[in-house]
């Protein structure tokens, strides 16, 4: 037990019958805009179409008025600044943020949780202080009370003994999966919320948490680039989730345009903005009502979320009158009724998007109605990623075919290559097909990527910005991201790349009204709350945990989003992933049984001809002046450190197969070289298995963990597919047959520099040892 004085004299918030209503404010009296009198027809139906009630839960099925909501807001605002992160002192000491492979800060974890579990006790003691105990000393006591804790007890070391054969994400020999080891931060933080159990599907049942979510996402929108204030970022459970939402909003700002333009001519309450003019993508003023529905779909999308504030202010249209556009749109009638208003002159919509896409890309057309068949995947080139050419050839279709497009995506971390797309050349495409009367959203997916941005961002030194330590990241990638604040949304994961528990993905507006055209509610009321109370509104989830944002806030707290932060974990990490990638790259020893090719070539192969004398002599290079170096030498060679920055992945996933060589001679056959491949996945894959009680693990952990994957020709290509089958010395008997590799992800930034130094040696000979013996286990002849 703590000692006093209570850690909180005074409750943070309120009751509401402690905050009386403003006696100024004017009552509240809603009226249906589907029965407001005066309208010119009955709406876009033969009947007037009723409001979906708005339902989620106990928490909000009774509604408060829009001046409960605006009270409760201010009560928020008082405390906001309390939680900003935007001068969060934050620390330096890397050795302190993970618990290590070792537990090396298990005394510092422990402390934490039990920090956690004593200040939620505290809190049901102090809370209500005179309010009676159930559980007395006397029923403790019962036997019946003492076996039911004793079989408590050992169910849970049944379960702490079956956890043990979980994947070891914070193992230096986890080199798999887009997972390792967790912040202590991040931990304690969702711990000490889990404990709390809030709900952030609105404020009133998470006053808390509610905040941490918001500084969460203000933060997440600077980090990438985004404009505070402007901008709305939040949590959502996971990228797939981020990646619906940002279809859904953009599907809905493609067609609200059409939504308008028929609620102005329909509706009499709205008569007074039928001389409404809006600018077209090449620059030119049209009066609204006069575009056609073509022009209409393809405004910028700054154009369409400016339409309600100019609504309102040059039209000084009422909340009431606003939301009669709510029965006009997509959203409310679905595309069976909505397509009327497109008058046979606009086809389907498409999403655009890379063909090596994150599988949330087919599901969120699926679930939106899209439809998979008008989801467009974009070519990639021989480094997996999606090209300019392909996009102009699938935009000219378009413009052809009069198919608006919904969405633009572009990768900024693929799942399986960490490849980052051209997100420059893909924006400044958007700028110029606008010319051309085609305008669309552009969303980066960089729910793998976006923490990334960490690295380039500036930390305060003395109150001013210092040189950014981009050298780990390519020049490329830079440009890539020194573009990405022009996206108009982007998903970005804090359970990816920002080590912290699961479910935490997020979605960021660099326009925060695009929100609102995914509200369930009224989007156009109560626009200028201080604080969003019902953040539930604005997503696809409902119930949502609080202690997910608490564990993003104080891992973001401790361990800043710029370089000295998170830039330096990830700094470290692309550091560590370029190393291992040239230890990979040149493992193959003179008389070994097999060769091997990298998915990410080097230099020397993105020659449009590659010369196989400029190829040998940069492996030696890698060889003799990266590989064997320690990091103190490596670092103070420029010459060795330019090369390293342009070697390995985009990020720090990397891909590679093997193909055995028998009596001297590579094989050829890629069907045997997939063999190879898929035996090597088998040896270091963690199979499931029951660990017995605390003792030794009884099973034989692979030396190094790995995952695999394929290159499915109809995806990837032909020349992509021949290109590395190329490298690789292998002939596909069928040229629709995939392609086996391997995938290491290297999170770790400790790896090259233990405490008995570079671990990378140690991995890269088991990854030989194991490759050498599944070649022998073949029995391949000539």
């Amino acid at each position: 037990m703590r000692g006093t004085p209570p850690r909180r004299p005074l409750p943070l918030f309120r009751s509401s019958a402690e905050d009386p209503a403003d006696p100024a404010e004017p009552a509240e009296n809603p009226q249906d805009p589907a029965e407001t009198p005066g309208s010119a027809t009955p709406g876009p139906a033969s009947t007037p179409l009723p409001r979906l009630p708005i339902s989620a839960g106990a928490v909000m099925t009774d509604q408060p008025t829009p001046s409960a909501r605006r009270r409760f807001a201010d009560a928020l605002a008082r405390h906001e600044s309390h939680f900003d992160l935007t001068d969060a002192p934050g620390t330096s000491t890397l050795a302190a943020w993970f618990l290590g492979p070792k537990a090396e800060n298990q005394q510092l974890l422990e402390d934490l949780v039990r920090s956690a579990v004593q200040a939620q006790a505290d809190d049901r003691r102090e809370l209500y202080p005179d309010d009676p105990v159930y559980v007395t000393e006397e029923m403790k006591r019962s036997e019946a009370y003492q076996q039911d804790v004793k079989n408590l007890r050992g169910e849970f070391e049944t379960l702490l003994n079956s956890l043990r054969g979980s994947t070891p994400a914070w193992s230096y020999r986890f080199q798999g999966h887009m997972n390792w080891d967790l912040t202590l931060p991040g931990i304690a933080g969702y711990f000490a919320g889990m404990l709390y159990n809030q709900n952030n599907v609105a404020a009133e049942a998470s006053p808390v948490t509610t905040l941490l979510e918001k500084a969460v996402g203000e933060d997440l929108c600077r980090l990438l680039g985004y404009a505070v204030g402007e901008s709305w970022g939040h949590i959502t459970c996971d990228g797939t989730v981020a990646n619906l939402e940002a279809a859904w909003s953009a599907r809905n700002l493609t067609y609200h345009p059409v939504a308008v333009a028929e609620a102005i001519r329909r509706e009499a309450g709205l008569a007074a903005a039928r001389d409404m003019t809006v600018p077209l993508p090449d620059g030119t003023e049209r009066p609204l009502l006069e575009l056609t529905p073509w022009q209409l779909v393809n405004l910028r999308p700054n154009t369409v979320l400016d339409l309600p504030t100019r609504l309102r202010n040059a039209y000084r249209l009422t909340d009431d009158q606003l939301n009669l556009v709510d029965r006009y749109t997509i959203q409310h009638l679905g595309y069976d009724s909505f397509r009327r208003f497109l008058k046979d002159e606009v086809e389907p919509g498409v999403i655009l998007a890379s063909a090596t896409m994150h599988y949330s890309w087919p599901k969120a057309a699926a679930v939106l109605g899209i439809g998979r068949d008008n989801l467009l995947p974009v070519g990639v080139d021989l480094d997996a990623r999606a090209t300019v050419e392909a996009r102009r050839e699938l935009l000219d279709e378009c413009l052809r075919l009069r198919r608006p497009v919904l969405l633009d995506v572009a990768v900024v971390g693929s799942t399986e290559l960490s490849a980052v797309d051209p997100l420059a050349g893909i924006l400044d495409l958007r700028d110029e097909y606008a010319q051309l009367g085609l305008g669309y959203p552009i969303h980066a997916d960089a729910a793998w990527g976006g923490y990334f941005a960490a690295v380039k961002r500036p930390k305060p030194h003395n109150g001013k910005p210092r040189i950014t330590p981009d050298l780990a990241m390519s020049r490329y990638v830079n440009e890539q991201y020194d573009a990405l604040h022009r996206a108009d949304s982007i998903s970005i994961d804090p359970h990816k790349a920002g080590y912290v528990p699961y479910p935490a993905g997020g979605l960021c507006y660099r326009d925060k009204r695009q929100r609102d055209l995914i509200a369930m509610g009224a989007a156009y009321i109560d626009q200028g709350a201080p604080v969003d109370t019902n953040v539930g509104l604005f997503g696809v989830e409902g119930s949502k945990p609080g202690a997910a944002a608490a564990g993003v806030y104080l891992s973001h707290r401790v361990i800043r989003t710029d370089a000295g932060g998170y830039g330096r974990i990830l700094g470290q990490a692309l550091f560590n992933s370029k190393r291992f990638y040239a230890a990979v790259r040149t493992m193959a020893r003179p008389g070994d049984p097999f060769t091997l090719a990298t998915c990410q070539r080097i230099p020397a192969e993105r020659a449009p001809h590659p010369d196989p004398t400029l190829v040998e002599e940069e492996l030696a290079y890698i060889s003799e002046h990266i590989v064997p170096k320690r990091n103190e030498e490596l670092l103070g060679d420029h010459k060795a450190m330019k090369r390293l920055r342009e070697l390995g992945s985009d990020q720090i996933i990397i891909g590679y197969a093997f193909n055995p060589v028998v009596d001297g001679r590579p094989n050829t056959s890629l069907k045997v070289a997939n063999q190879l491949n898929e035996h090597i996945a088998q040896r270091l894959r963690l199979l499931p298995e029951l660990v017995e009680p605390r003792t030794p693990q009884a099973h034989e952990m692979p030396p190094l963990i790995v995952t695999s994957s394929d290159f499915d020709p109809a995806l990837h290509g032909r020349e992509f597919i021949d290109a590395f089958c190329g490298r690789l010395g292998v002939v596909g008997e069928d040229p629709l047959t995939p392609v086996t590799y391997l995938i290491s992800t290297t999170m770790d930034p400790w790896m090259t520099d233990t405490a008995d130094g570079d671990f990378i040696p140690v991995l890269v000979e088991a990854l030989r040892d194991t490759v050498v013996r599944c070649v022998e286990e073949m029995n391949l002849t000539p």
